[in-house]
This record gives structure tokens, C-alpha cells and sequence, in this order.
């Protein structure tokens, strides 16, 4: 299984090399991780992982090799067994007393073990439904989405009956991956038009090979000025992450993607819903290593040009009234943190990945719309070169 790791970091283009690798099995030789897995997690990202914005990668491929059980299943030759202390000691986390005395019902946890182990050798493809098999909607005490009051639960994101002993899956906040190729070019093509603004706007520089050219004959000294090839642009953004715009992270991805190619003067931040006192650069610490907003309008000047990219679809009360945050206390309101923004940065707008069409849904939108002073548009070409049309004046 760790050499199908391996390869599938490789397969993700997440630069792994071979002496990493080699140190990861030796760590784990010497213990250095426990038995949960959580803690192997920790391990082999630390020894794999040498840039930050490979880590969704991992992630993804970490999912689906190690919690992934259920498409293994699938697979034509299962060469591997879950490993039972993994499963003793992140269970003994989430038991309650009556979850234990439920245990019993099937002769207590070594038999439910002996159990999973015998059905994995037997089993030779998917299953849906039953009682017996593991996999999909049945009352099997192993498998996903089905009922069984105690059992092992594999390869399901949440709890339908919050019984089972063990939960694989765990739903985390990911940042973006700024290498995502596919579908960004009409995007740079549509940002790339900020490049040229500040190329028009640019000031001049010496020519030596014109000036050269021009004085050779002459005698004189005829001096050539051309205009100073710079990407002079300045872009601050401020992502919004988690809840419903899990749904519109590939757009956000590839906005993100072609906005790294595109300009040299670029920051980011993150945001969940609205924006309030603190912001954050990594999603793996938006508890402990918040930025105060303060700090950032402090940090960039007024002629940085700001994006929003959210959905703006959350509850009115996050946005105008203080402590309606879904997720802290926030001393101050939404909007007041908004209309900040907007009297600093006179070039700032909104895109929204929501269908134009379906803004009029969500009284929410339209607040975030007022409040951006009628600067949103659709994260779409056709938006997105609405948007840059605005930040151009």
C-alpha cells in the first residue's frame, strides 16, 4: 500500500522523490508515528510535502489511498488489510457507553475485526444493499450509508444514525491548488487585460540598442527611450471557503490558477461567508493563525486592485448584525468590514460563481451587491471581463 502512496503522488504531480519516501518508512520503522492515523497523516506530509501548494494534492491522493476502502474494494486483487490498531484507537475517541454496549450485540470488538477481515477476503466486487457484504444502503455492520448499530463504517463522509464505531472520512477546508491548467486560458486572456493597462500607464526606460542604432551614423549621440516592460498591476483577493462554495471550488481553482500566472503582484487571503475582523492564508490553521483584517488594509496601499470570489449566499444576520458569524463572536458586522474595503480601494469588486440569473434567490446577494455598490459580476468570461472593465477605471 505505501508504494501505491507513492506512485499515486507521483501519478497527482506532487514532487516526491525517492529518498523521501525511503525516509518516511524509515520513520515509520522507528515509530515515530503512533497507531492512529491521524498521526500518520502528520507524518508522511511532513516528510513528503516540500510546498504548501501541493497539499490539497496530497490530501486527495492521502483520501483515497488510506480511507478510500470502498473503491479498493472494487479493485480486481485487494492485496491489503485495514490495520487494527488504526481502528481501536481512533474508535475509542468517538465511543459513548451505550456505542460499547452495542459492541457486544456482535461478540465485542475482536469479533467485529475477525468479521470485516473474512468478508474483505471473500468479497470479489461492489454490493449494494443486504446484509452480509461490505458496501452501499444495507444493514451490514460494515460498509456506507446504510444502518447497523454497531459496526465499522468505510468509506462514508457522514453519519446517517451516528451509531457506527468508526468514521473514515473527515471533511476538512482546502486551499486552493494554483496549478490547475485546465480551463484557465480564456481566464488569463480576460486578467490579462489588467496587464496592459499598466503597461500603458508605465513610465519609460533607456533603449541602448535603438540608441545605438540611431547614433552610429549620425555622429551624434540620438538617445532612445522606450516604455518600461513591467507588470506593474497589483492585485490583493480574498477567497471565500467551505460551506456552499464547496460546490464552486473547481472555478475558484482555475480563477486562481490563471490570477498566479498572470500577475507578479498578487495576494490572497481567505474568508468564510463574510468578511469580518480576520482573515487566513492557510486553511490547515484558520484557527490559530488568523490575520487581523486591520493588518491587511494596514499592509496594501490604495492602489491594489480587490477581488472577492464567494457566493455571498449565507444568512442576512451574518451580514448586518454583530456576532451573527456562523463561526465565532464577531465584535463587528459584515458590512461593516465591507464598506471599509470599499471607501480604501476605490478599484473592488465581487465574482460570484452563482448563475447571474439566480442571484434574485438569495436575499443575501443582493445585500453583498449593494454593499460592493452594484461591482458584482458572475465569475464567467463573460463576467470576468465585466469585472476587469470596472477595475480599469
Amino acid at each position: 500500500m505505501f508504494i501505491s502512496f507513492f506512485h499515486e503522488l507521483k501519478a497527482a504531480k506532487v514532487p516526491v522523490s525517492l529518498l523521501e519516501y525511503l525516509t518516511l518508512l524509515e520513520a515509520l520503522e522507528k515509530g515515530v508515528s503512533g497507531g492512529s492515523v491521524e498521526e500518520f497523516y502528520y507524518l508522511s506530509r511532513a516528510a513528503l510535502v516540500k510546498d504548501e501548494r501541493f497539499l490539497d494534492r496530497f490530501d486527495r491522493v492521502f483520501g483515497q489511498v488510506f480511507k478510500g476502502l470502498s473503491a479498493l474494494s472494487e479493485a480486481a486483487d485487494l492485496q491489503t488489510e485495514i490495520p487494527e490498531e488504526w481502528l481501536r484507537v481512533m474508535s475509542e475517541l468517538n465511543l459513548s457507553d451505550e456505542d460499547k454496549a452495542r459492541i457486544e450485540e456482535l461478540g465485542g470488538w475482536e469479533k467485529i475485526m475477525e468479521t470485516l477481515k473474512e468478508r474483505l477476503k471473500e468479497q470479489k466486487g461492489r454490493h449494494e444493499g443486504g446484509s452480509k457484504w461490505i458496501g452501499t444502503g444495507g444493514k451490514s455492520p460494515f460498509g456506507a450509508y446504510g444502518y447497523n448499530p454497531a459496526g465499522v463504517r468505510i468509506g462514508q463522509k457522514e453519519s446517517r444514525h451516528r451509531r457506527a464505531i468508526k468514521v473514515w472520512d473527515k471533511r476538512e477546508f482546502r486551499d486552493l491548488d494554483d496549478n490547475i491548467e485546465v480551463g484557465t486560458r480564456n481566464i488569463r486572456v480576460a486578467l490579462r487585460k489588467l496587464r496592459k493597462l499598466a503597461r500603458e500607464g508605465a513610465a519609460e526606460e533607456f533603449d541602448l540598442d535603438g540608441t545605438i542604432q540611431s547614433s552610429a551614423n549620425r555622429g551624434f549621440i540620438d538617445i532612445k527611450m522606450r516604455p518600461e516592460r513591467r507588470n506593474a498591476i497589483k492585485i490583493l483577493m480574498f477567497f471565500d471557503v467551505g460551506g456552499s462554495m464547496d460546490w464552486h471550488i473547481k472555478t475558484a481553482e482555475e480563477l486562481f490558477s490563471a490570477a498566479r500566472s498572470e500577475f507578479k503582484h498578487l495576494e490572497y487571503y481567505y474568508f468564510h461567508n463574510c468578511l469580518y475582523e480576520g482573515v487566513w492564508r492557510d486553511n490547515a490553521r484558520r484557527r490559530s493563525e488568523v490575520i487581523p483584517t486591520h493588518d491587511v488594509l494596514n499592509t496594501y496601499p490604495a492602489d491594489y486592485k480587490v477581488l472577492f470570489v464567494g457566493d455571498a449566499s449565507m444568512s442576512p444576520y451574518e451580514i448586518v448584525i454583530p456576532g451573527g458569524a456562523v463561526e465565532h463572536m464577531n465584535p463587528e458586522a459584515g458590512s461593516v468590514w465591507l464598506q471599509r474595503i470599499t471607501d480604501i480601494y476605490s478599484s473592488c469588486v465581487w465574482l460570484n460563481p452563482v448563475p447571474e440569473e439566480q442571484w434574485g434567490w438569495t436575499q443575501s446577494i443582493g445585500m453583498i451587491n449593494e454593499l460592493m455598490h452594484g461591482r458584482m459580476f458572475p465569475l464567467t468570461i463573460e463576467g470576468l471581463e465585466r469585472a476587469v472593465r470596472e477595475l480599469k477605471r
